[in-house]
């Protein structure tokens, strides 16, 4: 257990991990930062909850792996009492405990190559900063963990017939992307005959369970994407992570295609790639097309939603009353692209609608 008082103004880090030597690693990541200050241990959920509760830090690192309370009973617990903005650093081998932990109110995660971090896993040490930098300038990220920590949590699921979707919807999301994506997920209504695309930056490990959780949690049927899928109504794909996904046509129906990376790919997946290919596709089969930009850094889809709004189709971006990182929509608005500018529970009333 370790316990200090930050200067004015910092945001208030609290690591829990049961390993005391992982806790030193992430602890070390902050140690000259001017913005952040760790100002608590903990090795399990009980001693962390204890801590938390007389802290009251502004961030959370939680392992979901500890002794006497894992960190899934943590979680429980802290959003029924203390909602916090919370990120799961966990191993590869424990993908589907992540989203379980997703859909509990943690807001993102980031993978460790084994339970052990080493002392040079520069990458890992990049993306714990990154995102708690991205959640520290959010105004947001804590209604955003409220609304996860209340929302319903289960309903059955049921698989549309395959046909020609209504409306063709591409998604571009990055930091804080999970979450919305569970949210709205959860809001579209049993029998939508919609077709969904994601393009979620995500690591390679984590997109298919990361879609198995979608398919659990909402009514249409959704899986990670592999070349040549046919995208009916009432399905979604995600795209593999460190890939990317265009959509096609075969005959009259709607096909997706997975590649890998090409000099023109800034970023992967690439939501530009998506967005651009759905306008061609979406005009030739005259199916009404929809791109929406959730919680991210960058700018992604920046490209691919000026496509959109040139074609004629309608392009969302989540606004910055709810967007963790209102990175990636922000740049859609300050380029002047035609756009509805929605919070978080909007969005998911246009997919109720759809």
């Amino acid at each position: 257990m370790t316990i200090s008082n930050p200067p004015k103004g910092k945001t208030r880090l609290f690591i829990i991990d049961d390993s005391s030597a992982n806790r030193r690693v992430l602890s070390r990541i902050f140690e000259s930062d001017p913005e952040v200050e760790v100002v608590g241990e903990a090795g399990d959920g009980e001693e962390a909850l204890r801590l938390v509760a007389q802290l009251k830090p502004d961030i959370i690192t939680l392992d979901l792996e500890m002794p006497r309370m894992d960190g899934f009973t943590f979680l429980r617990i802290l959003m029924a009492r203390q909602p916090t903005p919370t990120i799961v650093v966990s191993s590869f081998s424990q993908r589907e405990n992540v989203f379980k932990a997703l859909e509990l109110g943690a807001l993102d995660f980031v993978a460790k190559a084994d339970r052990q971090i080493s002392n040079d896993s520069q990458d890992l040490e990049r993306q714990v900063r990154t995102k708690v930098h991205g959640f520290r300038r959010s105004s947001s990220a804590l209604q955003i963990v409220r609304s996860i920590a209340a929302r319903e949590k289960s309903h059955l699921v049921e698989k549309p017939t395959y046909v020609k979707p209504s409306h063709l919807v591409v998604i571009g999301a990055s930091t804080g992307g999970p979450s919305a994506l569970l949210e709205i997920f959860s809001a579209i209504p049993r029998g939508s005959n919609i077709g969904i695309v994601v393009a979620q930056h995500m690591p390679d490990k984590f997109t298919r369970t990361f879609a198995e959780r979608l398919d659990r949690k909402g009514t249409i049927r959704t899986r990670e994407a592999e070349s040549n899928d046919v995208l009916s109504a009432g399905t979604a794909y995600v795209c593999p992570g460190r890939r990317c996904i265009e959509i096609d046509t075969v005959a009259d129906e709607l096909r997706v295609r997975v590649r890998g990376e090409t000099a023109n790919d800034r970023y992967l997946p690439s939501a530009d790639a998506l967005f651009t290919s759905a306008v061609k596709v979406a005009a030739t089969l005259k199916i009404p097309l929809i791109g929406v930009v959730l919680t991210g850094m960058g700018d992604d889809a920046v490209e691919g939603a000026r496509a959109i709004a040139n074609a004629g189709g309608r392009v969302i971006v989540e606004s910055r009353e709810t967007a963790v990182v209102y990175g990636m929509p922000r740049e859609v608005v300050e380029r002047k692209i035609k756009c509805d500018e929605l919070p978080l529970p909007k969005i998911a009333e246009v997919f109720a609608r759809l």
